[in-house]
């Protein structure tokens, strides 16, 4: 076994899963990152135009993110996760409402704070409710229907779906409620708030991404694998006995090819081929929605809180990023919108003016505050769309090639475009990789098991 090659292609959270596990199976591993450092669109760099290091948009797990949390233990970062029980919501003006568990079963273990939440009148919340039971009840089937449909019909009130739903489940899928598959929508909020308290515990990162991920590369290399960086696959070849890839102008020959890059990145490397027409289709029918990361230096402290909800605004999250990662002093704030597409083409110095107009509504002492310095990321394809039937043109790991195989959170994992479902494909590609190899493994973990009332019946 020791002797099989895998070729990777594509240094993100995808190929990096994949890469660890085959390298603990006793696979011979050889990574390939066309960027000069590993995590994909989860990275870090120094920017150039502020000196400070950023990533390029704050990401977060929650506690039902099993497989993720599986890739922190395995390569040694669990410990450079902060974890969160409780989430600050606040209104422009700066009233604030928390959600946390309490001692009550689920799925009602949130409902006390839930009940005294001052961002909804008690018409929200019942119409919330009503709608949370149907989901803890069961599923919905993915019909076409558009979650801000199931919403209308299940009775919301337009105050429910801009201070509750909207805000959970926008930066979940990073698309908006008119375009959102009613069953992810659906199944993302019943791991994470309905079927245990351990779901719904909200993890941030306390180091820079690109020391979480290159945990992760240096994982692999201590297992005799390889991690070549700057390092681009333009094509390959499949072959009966093996995998022939254009890799910066060379061919490297491997037993067997992981390709863990973009939809679009991969529809460019297809080869003519009878097998590549159906791929293809599926590869072309792809949507994706952008996301922006605002990057704000004050002379001072603007907030005690390490993160909030920002309810009502353009902004929807706040990370307080000097906090996060232990550096004291004036904030550095992090402003995220997600599904941000009507930012995409506003200049930079009009989003920072937003920014910091909004901000200053929720926190008094921004207003009063010196800014420092400031940047804006966008990332413009940042995941794919969940729409509506997307699970239809969404590939499994298998393809064609029978020593061919795909991952990325774009892939049919059973999760919508997160690091859990980019490392879930990781798991599952390296499992029908070993699988072709004639050896049974089984990396993927399963999700969190049901607690209290939500273990009975068909809850």
């Amino acid at each position: 076994m020791s002797a099989l090659h895998v070729a990777i292609a594509g240094g993100g959270l995808a190929g990096l899963a994949a890469g660890c596990v085959l390298g603990d199976a006793g696979f011979r591993v050889t990574l390939v990152e066309k960027r000069p450092f590993v995590g994909g669109r989860a990275s870090s760099y120094e920017h150039p135009g502020t000196g400070e290091v950023v990533d390029n948009c704050q990401h977060v797990l929650l506690g039902c993110c099993t497989n993720l949390i599986d890739l922190y233990r395995r390569i040694g970062v669990e410990d450079k996760v902060r974890w969160y029980d409780r989430l600050h919501f606040i209104e422009p003006g700066g009233r604030r409402s928390e959600i946390s568990p309490s001692w009550l079963p689920p799925p009602f273990h949130l409902a006390p704070s839930f009940l005294k939440a001052s961002s909804l009148a008690l018409g929200d919340k019942l119409a919330i409710a009503r709608a949370m039971m149907s989901v803890a009840v069961r599923l919905p089937l993915d019909t076409g229907e558009t979650f801000m449909q199931w919403l209308k019909r299940h009775g919301q009130t337009e105050r429910a779906i801009e201070r509750f739903w909207k805000v959970v489940l926008v930066s979940a899928l990073n698309e908006d409620l008119e375009r959102m598959s009613v069953y992810y929508a659906a199944q993302v909020f019943r791991e994470a708030f309905l079927k245990s308290p351990e779901g719904g515990r909200m993890g941030v990162p306390r180091v820079p991404l690109a020391e979480l991920y290159g945990a992760a590369a240096e994982y692999i290399r201590r297992r005799g694998g390889e991690v070549r960086l700057r390092t681009s696959v333009e094509s390959f070849r499949a072959q009966p006995a093996g995998v022939r890839l254009s890799v910066n102008g060379t061919e490297m020959a491997c037993d067997f090819a992981v390709l863990a890059v973009p939809f679009d990145a991969l529809g460019r490397m297809l080869p003519q081929s009878a097998a590549a027409g159906p791929l293809g289709e599926m590869l072309a029918r792809f949507e994706t929605s952008p996301i922006a990361g605002i990057h704000l230096w004050f002379d001072r402290e603007i907030t005690e809180l390490d993160h909030a909800v920002l309810l009502d605004r353009t902004l929807q999250w706040m990370f307080h990023k000097s906090r996060l990662l232990d550096r004291g002093g004036p904030s550095y704030l992090e402003l995220v919108v997600s599904s941000s597409k009507a930012l995409v083409e506003k200049p930079r110095a009009e989003i920072i003016e937003m920014a910091v107009r909004e901000l200053g509504e929720f926190f008094s002492v921004a207003r009063e505050a010196k800014l420092v310095k400031a940047t804006v990321i966008k990332e413009v394809h940042a995941t794919y769309s969940a729409l509506p039937g997307s699970d239809a043109y969404r590939p499994t790991a298998a393809t064609g090639w029978p020593r061919v195989f795909l991952a990325g959170d774009w892939t049919r994992t059973g999760w919508p475009a997160t690091m859990e479902g980019a490392v879930r494909s990781g798991y599952l590609a390296a499992e029908a990789v070993a699988q072709a190899a004639g050896k049974r493994a089984g990396f993927v973990v399963g999700d969190l098991a049901a607690k209290g009332l939500m273990r009975i019946g068909s809850l």
